[in-house]
């Protein structure tokens, strides 16, 4: 199970193999995270910046994967070792925890959670938020080969119409309706519209493995396929590639997503409700 509740995290705080990464952030104002972990965060966690901590800066769309080495140096730095348990969160629904989660999931990390319900959920439980900043000792966090269950806009283009593509973005931005951050508007063709914030319940809790097992069949995923996941820059669509596996099913993150795909000339888009037909070609 990678969800983890609010009062079991409770119970691990004085575990010193237990690290906790507070990933919040948002996309109108990228330092609102750290303003928010400043003014309070769980104990003992751990500031992670999207930006810097989980981006690299040259790649494909606006979020590009940073080189493992260079993501496992940061791990280090962080007091993060192969062996420790890492929880995640964010008050974003988990939108942004799941960037971590799946990141250390693709570097084959065996103990890694999301707090289901995030920050909010700790604080309506009640339990204690500290505004000291841990410093932990470095550790070595030997890097893999690479990253694990990544495709790129060629790929992607190679499976249109053979595999599920699934666009976690808002529903108006992947009709082509108020695109205001990426060159081009409307979504890939066959991309079926799987907005990441229906993976959640009105309290923003995960849903139920069975819902979201329904919830994706409903979307065109049979049990053999193993969909591709995309969003604006590949981000949130590991919420959804986290939904998945709770829901039993493995996926494939486009990692550059939308950001990369519409600034790539001659790739086709669709606007629309319709997800399309794959290009001929």
């Amino acid at each position: 199970m990678a969800l983890i509740a609010a009062e079991v995290l409770a119970g691990r705080l004085s575990d010193p193999r237990t690290v906790i990464g507070d990933v919040r952030w948002y996309l109108v104002d990228p330092d609102q995270g750290r303003v928010e972990y400043d003014r309070g965060h769980l104990p003992s966690a751990r500031f992670v910046d999207l930006d810097t901590d989980l981006s690299g800066t040259e790649g494909p769309g606006r979020h590009p994967l940073p080189p493992v080495d260079v993501f496992c140096r940061t791990l280090g730095r962080m007091g993060i070792g192969p062996d420790h348990t890492v929880v995640a969160y964010d008050a974003s629904g988990g939108a942004i925890a799941a960037r971590l989660w799946w990141m250390l999931d693709s570097l084959g990390h065996r103990s890694v959670f999301v707090l289901d319900g995030g920050f909010q959920a700790w604080v309506e439980a009640g339990l204690p938020l500290t505004t000291a900043v841990p410093q932990p000792s470095p550790v070595g966090y030997p890097p893999p080969d690479g990253w694990r269950g990544v495709v790129d806009g060629d790929q992607v283009r190679s499976l249109l119409g053979r595999r599920p593509i699934l666009d976690a973005r808002s529903e108006d931005r992947y009709r082509g309706e108020n695109e205001t951050v990426d060159p081009r508007a409307g979504h890939i063709p066959t991309a079926r519209s799987a907005f990441f914030g229906k993976n959640l319940t009105p309290g923003g809790r995960f849903l139920p493995p069975e819902s979201l097992q329904r919830r994706y069949r409903e979307l065109g995923v049979g049990e053999s396929d193993a969909p591709v996941a995309y969003c604006g820059s590949g981000v949130t669509a590991c919420h959804n590639l986290l939904a998945l596996r709770l829901a039993g099913i493995s996926g494939r993150l486009y990692e550059g997503s939308w950001s990369d795909w519409s600034s790539r000339a001659g790739n086709e888009v669709v606007a629309g409700a319709d997800p399309g037909v794959a290009p001929v070609g």
